[in-house]
């Protein structure tokens, strides 16, 4: 069985057969939906979204790492990265369905 990503354009064509909206008109959408997402996690770092869930920006440190292959060691800079908490609604919804 071959695994088919979930993609923006999946999503603009989902939204265009469900909704009936024009593809251009769905694909606007879509990208405002994301850039405000994008530009409210850069502005106050972050979001929450009823009944779906929670994304938050948060620092990692500098950390020395090792290349698994390798085993050479390699240092880590530190970074920010967004870490996302599923509503419970969400995690009932994704388990009932096992």
């Amino acid at each position: 069985m071959i695994k088919k990503n979930f993609n923006r354009k999946s999503l603009y064509n989902k939204i265009n057969k469900d909704l009936g909206f024009s593809k251009d008109f769905s694909s606007t959408v879509v990208d405002n939906f994301f850039n405000t997402l994008v530009g409210e996690l850069i502005k106050s770092g972050k979001i929450k979204i009823s009944s779906f869930g929670t994304f938050k920006v948060i620092n990692k440190k500098e950390r020395i790492g090792r290349n698994p292959k390798t085993k050479v060691e390699a240092k880590i800079l530190s970074r920010k990265v967004v870490k996302f908490k599923p509503s419970l609604l969400l995690k009932e919804k994704i388990n009932k369905y096992d």
